[in-house]
């Protein structure tokens, strides 16, 4: 049997495609520690600060250890609790947000550091009267450090699907 030198060559891209079509079909389900790495402790990743008297606003200043991602995340398709913090928001919804581990986190106390925050970019707005409860978000979630409105994250992820959480 005779294979073309572009037969093996599509059949090479395809099979390196499979263990990531594979992974992202497997949803894992994950908590606010896990998105901080393994063997950093989370008392090591909370913020010395400043006050910023014009403002009248806390100013956290965070050591590397904030920065620092877990990298198993990176591309792994996750479902995690959060509360919303709009960032795009119309009269269809909110349509980008930085997820939070708890209410207020960004607006009424100093944000949590970015290993502790994720920006999501939702494919369907999440509905403006729900923004005070928290939600389940499913997506692809990436390592990205970036700097919004609120506060810097961690993460981005890509939701695909959203729901109210309930406890």
């Amino acid at each position: 049997m005779h294979v073309s030198r572009r037969q093996l060559i599509t059949a090479a891209m395809a099979s390196a495609a499979l263990p990531t079509l594979g992974r992202a079909n497997t949803t894992i389900e994950i908590t606010w520690d896990d998105l901080i790495p393994p063997g950093v402790p989370y008392s090591e990743i909370i913020a010395e600060g400043e006050m910023d008297e014009r403002n009248d606003i806390w100013r956290p200043i965070f050591d590397t250890n904030a920065t620092k991602l877990n990298p198993t995340l990176d591309g792994a398709y996750i479902k995690m609790p959060g509360f919303i913090i709009p960032i795009d928001v119309s009269t269809a919804g909110v349509t980008s947000f930085v997820l939070v581990p708890y209410v207020g986190a960004c607006l009424h106390t100093p944000p949590p550091p970015p290993n502790q925050l994720v920006y999501v970019t939702a494919q369907t707005p999440w509905p403006n009267d729900g923004l005070w409860e928290a939600v389940w978000v499913k997506g692809q979630i990436q390592h990205e450090i970036q700097s919004t409105e609120v506060a810097e994250t961690g993460y981005t992820l890509k939701a695909d699907a959203m729901e109210v959480y309930v406890w």
